[in-house]
């Protein structure tokens, strides 16, 4: 029998290969339209996903006490890992925000509760949506009830912020006993930022990085007392310090005292970088 030649069996599995992939492609097809009607024949409509506390004004508050309640007055580790305090110092700040910074609850939500949102939202730093599911509100009322709180918390800041005070002559720190008199540290830092392409040139700083000039000053203990963001990479130093001393709330050291600037040069050997500080005095 004569043997079939090489070039003829290519083309005879070339096509085997062609009809296999037309029929395969044809059962695809009446698989699909299967499937169509089957759906047109059987159209269920979804029932909308209800919760409990979406039934009725009653119920919606009782599953909200019943979220708040084993936060806030289950125990302290609880209260601890939700609100990074432990429930006396959560009540103290409670009883503060509703004696000085004038906070009161309303009809749907009570003050401990528009207080656990604020700090729930600060100690994860979790989006609007996130707190939306964990205390059943829609983004509106935690936007709202966010801001409430932090115009109280504002309206505290005589007894939250603490004033600095200046290295005394007989201090014994072995970092600071060599600047008497000195309130705290002033300097500039730059972040990463992504911009969009007409303000790349703006923020764009001497090393060739997209950032934002942010100037921050501290104390002593490294609390930050205040700080400026928004100017663009580009922007010197001294145009910031400047904006910071002239804008509407500028910034202030302690009344009766007068700012001069010292500029140090500090070497730190292992990581073989300089830094150029400026510290704040008083006379």
């Amino acid at each position: 029998m004569a043997r079939i030649p090489l070039s003829k069996q290519k083309k005879i599995a070339t096509t085997c290969v062609v009809i296999y992939r037309q029929i395969m492609v044809m059962i695809m097809e009446i698989i699909l339209h299967l499937m169509y009607l089957l759906s047109i024949t059987n159209i269920k409509i979804p029932k909308p996903i209800t919760f409990l506390f979406d039934n009725s004004l009653e119920e919606r508050l009782t599953a909200r006490i019943l979220n708040i309640r084993p936060m806030i007055q289950g125990s302290d580790i609880v209260c601890l890992d939700n609100l990074r305090m432990d429930r006396a110092c959560f009540y103290k700040l409670c009883e503060m925000l509703r004696d000085v910074g004038k906070l009161q609850g309303n009809r749907n939500s009570s003050l401990e509760e528009m207080v656990a949102l604020f700090l729930f939202t600060l100690s994860h730093d979790t989006k609007n949506r996130r707190t939306q599911l964990f205390f059943r509100r829609s983004g509106e009322t935690v936007s709202r009830y966010f801001h409430i709180v932090l115009r109280a918390l504002m309206r505290c800041h005589h007894i939250l912020l603490k004033r600095p005070t200046a290295v005394m002559e007989n201090c014994q720190d072995d970092r600071w006993k060599w600047f008497k008199n000195c309130l705290g540290a002033l300097d500039g830092t730059h972040f990463k930022v992504r911009v969009g392409d007409k303000d790349k040139v703006r923020f764009r700083n001497r090393k060739g990085d997209l950032t934002t000039n942010v100037l921050a000053a501290c104390t002593r203990d490294m609390q930050f007392t205040y700080m400026l963001p928004g100017w663009e990479g580009s922007a010197h130093d001294n145009r910031v310090l400047r904006d910071a001393l002239s804008r509407q709330n500028p910034l202030k050291v302690s009344q009766g005292n007068r700012i001069s600037y010292f500029f140090s040069i500090c070497h730190v050997k292992s990581m073989k970088i300089k830094m150029i500080t400026t510290f704040i005095y008083w006379y």
